[in-house]
């Protein structure tokens, strides 16, 4: 934040601009498989492997990953929420923008999942556009490229499909390959750990109660292939939930206070920091999930935003699938761990290599990224 104080930064915008961080109309007719691929950055082979949507704001290569990998570990660190939690972390919320914005948050809560497989929840901001409601988005890959080489999918993915309920999921590689914000998170977690596994789950639109019904199934299912395969949560499996925060400005159609500036800038900022302060530390509640949910949408009208957090549907599918999942294990706890924006620290300067940004950042147009961890049992003070 003291970056903004002194400096309104402004990049170079990508063709792209504002399609990562806005979802789009409902279309007529969905995209096809093919038209989908066009507006790829490296289309995607089916059935094998999965491509790239972005190769602007996200690392291609193993050159560029390893130096986003470097430099996100150079000052200055994001804004400390509180301690790190201890060992056996379950879960964590993880942004999904581009790397030379996002960097120092994805390096600073990412290395707390240390399990092999990896259940990624992410957001889908073109839900309208294939008219996806209420049903989780699987994938058929049997890999997802990734710069250090392929992520393998895991088995997992067709145990749970066997015991979602038809009108839980749909299978589209179309609707996985229009989103990017899986992607920006399992290159990281690949270039920790070669051999990652992971099972790729879209959260589109849906009210509060479907929402639970969905992750109540989810958890039973998930359960069922754990105990059969001798796996454990935090050990062997964990969950990453995919959001950033807040997005500011008039192409975002999100002014609450004012067209932006420092004075907006310090005020959308608190309000982030009351969520994460709030609803999303210490035990998840039910209670805790309304609120949060309730801050982001109208429940009456999912589809009309209070709050353009873009993970407003992923976020509370991930608490309440974990308090599902520790039904015997005790309560579920958040500890929010990371906190930055686009303008409240230089970017990476990743450019040498050939990364970008695909949005632009000023008091004007920003982004906030919240990292949050979880993990099982009661939060000590």
């Amino acid at each position: 934040m003291r970056f903004a104080l002194a400096l309104s930064l402004t990049l170079v915008l990508a063709p792209a601009a504002f399609a990562q961080a806005t979802e789009q109309p409902q279309a007529a007719t969905p995209p096809t498989l093919a038209e989908v691929r066009a507006e790829m950055d490296i289309p995607s082979r089916s059935p094998e492997l999965r491509g790239q949507r972005d190769s602007v704001g996200f690392a291609s290569t193993a050159r560029q990953m390893a130096r986003v990998w470097e430099l996100s570990a150079t000052p200055p660190v994001p804004d400390s929420l509180g301690p790190l939690p201890p060992p056996g972390v379950v879960a964590v919320v993880c942004p999904h923008d581009d790397y030379l914005y996002a960097g120092r948050v994805y390096r600073r809560v990412l290395p707390l999942v240390t399990a092999r497989t990896v259940v990624l929840l992410g957001v889908f901001h073109k839900h309208r556009r294939f008219d996806a409601r209420d049903r989780l988005v699987l994938d058929g890959y049997r890999a997802w490229r990734t710069p250090d080489g392929p992520a393998r999918v895991s088995v997992l993915r067709e145990a749970l499909i066997g015991h979602l309920l038809p009108d839980d999921h749909v299978r589209s590689n179309a609707m996985h390959d229009s989103e990017h914000s899986l992607e920006a998170v399992a290159y990281w977690l690949r270039h920790m750990r070669p051999d990652l596994e992971i099972v790729p789950i879209l959260v589109p639109a849906a009210g509060l109660d479907r929402l639970n019904e969905l992750a109540g199934r989810l958890a039973g299912a998930l359960a069922s292939a754990m105990e059969v395969r001798d796996l454990r949560l935090g050990r062997d499996v964990a969950i990453v939930v995919s959001t950033d925060g807040v997005h500011y400005g008039t192409d975002f159609g999100y002014v609450p206070y004012g067209e932006g500036g420092q004075a907006a800038y310090e005020q959308a900022v608190a309000r982030d920091r009351e969520l994460l302060a709030g609803p999303l530390s210490g035990t998840v509640t039910p209670k805790k999930i309304r609120a949060l949910y309730e801050s982001f949408v109208d429940p009456e009208n999912p589809d009309q935003y209070r709050l353009t957090w873009c993970g407003r549907f992923s976020v509370p599918f991930g608490m309440m699938l974990l308090r599902h999942l520790a039904r015997l294990s005790g309560p579920v706890s958040g500890w929010p761990v990371a906190y930055a924006t686009s303008v409240g620290a230089p970017p990476l300067p990743v450019r040498d290599v050939g990364l970008g940004a695909t949005a632009p950042a000023s008091l004007q147009h920003f982004v906030s990224y919240p990292a949050v961890a979880y993990t099982f049992g009661k939060r000590k003070k």
